[in-house]
């Protein structure tokens, strides 16, 4: 597990600047208030709110907090943080996280707009799984973006997998359709897709997805279907909109949430987790292979507060 200890000390690092505009914040409140009442709740929600956990997960984080304190009778502002911390964790419980397509025939539709890194966590992931053992083919369906197929097949080398691709400006369902032949012919375990994302257009990205669906339903039934939808974490608020209006388009199943290392506004995994009830399955805290990791909420908001890690 060496490759998940360095990860927790990266997440730590690459959350520096979120931890300093929550955490340090919250911390002369505790230390600040002498006794707990609205304005010491106020104090708190406003933080939570500038720190991007978003409206409807910090009323509810407060809520959290207030009845822990009820039950637990406590009159110290300072012994609150260990509640605040756990009440964090308990919104961000959406139940367990599935990873079902790692075990089984699948087809993984990765989507997301242009610039989230949505093909470097595509590339990512195919390396994770050929690590794993799977047999993995990347369909490069993002037949849009002039370089999203140079880049894929970069990444294809690197993972030393197979990739199907298409002419620039073609048809992204023909590219799915030939790529599920090939899943089919050679026997792979994870089909995964790379598709083009635009939402300023949402009618054509309907179309282009439900067709791309369609033709999974039709040629490869008995896949298991992941559709993951990729968002950068430096957006915040913005991030969590973009998920909104991609479910509007198709069923998500899970988001992928890049760059939040060196970004203030890491706590929208938290809103992102908590207002849409989809779970966040990976984050990427950096460059390398190694820097997109599965989700862990309880890891995430030990990182945030920096609570040392309880030794295994």
């Amino acid at each position: 597990m060496e490759e998940k200890k360095g990860f927790f000390k990266r997440l730590v690092a690459g959350l520096t600047k979120t931890r300093d505009n929550i955490v340090s914040g919250i911390d002369s409140i505790f230390s600040g208030f002498s006794s707990i009442d609205d304005d010491f709740y106020e104090e708190i929600e406003e933080i939570l709110v500038m720190g991007d956990i978003g409206i409807n997960a910090t009323t509810s984080i407060i809520e959290g907090l207030k009845k822990k304190v009820k039950e637990q009778n406590i009159k110290d502002p300072s012994e609150c943080k260990k509640l605040l911390i756990q009440s964090i964790k308990d919104e961000m419980n959406v139940g367990e996280t599935a990873y079902k397509f790692e075990t089984c025939k699948s087809v993984v539709l990765v989507i997301g707009v242009n610039g989230v890194g949505k093909t470097t966590s595509v590339g990512k992931m195919a390396g994770k799984l050929k690590d794993q053992g799977r047999k993995v083919i990347l369909a490069a369906a993002d037949t849009f973006r002039a370089a999203a197929g140079e880049q894929l097949a970069e990444w294809a080398k690197r993972a030393n997998v197979e990739m199907i691709g298409g002419q620039e400006g073609s048809d992204p369902g023909s590219v799915v359709y030939d790529a599920i032949a090939a899943a089919k012919a050679r026997n792979a375990d994870v089909l995964l897709c790379d598709t083009a994302g635009r939402l300023h257009n949402k009618k054509n990205l309907m179309n282009e997805l439900g067709k791309i669906n369609r033709i999974i339903d039709r040629e490869y039934p008995d896949a298991y279907k992941e559709t993951l939808v990729v968002l950068d974490g430096t957006t915040g608020q913005n991030a969590l909109a973009q998920a909104r209006e991609f479910e509007e388009v198709t069923k998500i199943t899970g988001i992928i949430l890049t760059k939040l290392d060196g970004t203030a506004k890491g706590g929208i995994a938290v809103a992102i987790h908590s207002e849409l009830g989809i779970p966040v399955k990976y984050i990427g805290v950096g460059e390398s292979i190694d820097d997109l990791q599965k989700f862990d909420a309880d890891e995430f908001v030990n990182a945030l507060f920096d609570v040392p890690k309880p030794v295994q």
